[in-house]
């Protein structure tokens, strides 16, 4: 699915769009959030930690993430940019 496809299946479900740049080599303390995530990375790679499991998502691969899920955050060295929809 391209960047275009799936921002408009995220508008379709009722998600807001942004498009979120991240620094590389940043780190978030472990956080939740009221609202639930689905994203598209589309450069450089995040890792989400979880539910004791680690997973990295690359340019092209999608994650979800429902309201609630507390997780850490830890981008590559190049960072990372995403299309992001949050959805209350």
């Amino acid at each position: 699915m391209n960047a275009t496809e799936f921002e408009a299946s995220l508008r379709r479900d009722g998600y807001q769009v942004e498009t979120k740049k991240v620094p590389g080599n940043t780190t978030s303390k472990p956080h939740s959030h009221e609202f639930s995530v689905r994203a598209l990375v589309l450069a450089g790679d995040i890792t989400l930690t979880y539910e004791g499991q680690s997973r990295t998502f690359r340019a092209g691969e999608v994650f979800e993430m429902a309201a609630g899920c507390t997780h850490t955050e830890q981008y590559g060295p190049d960072g990372a940019t995403s299309l992001v929809g949050r959805k209350s």
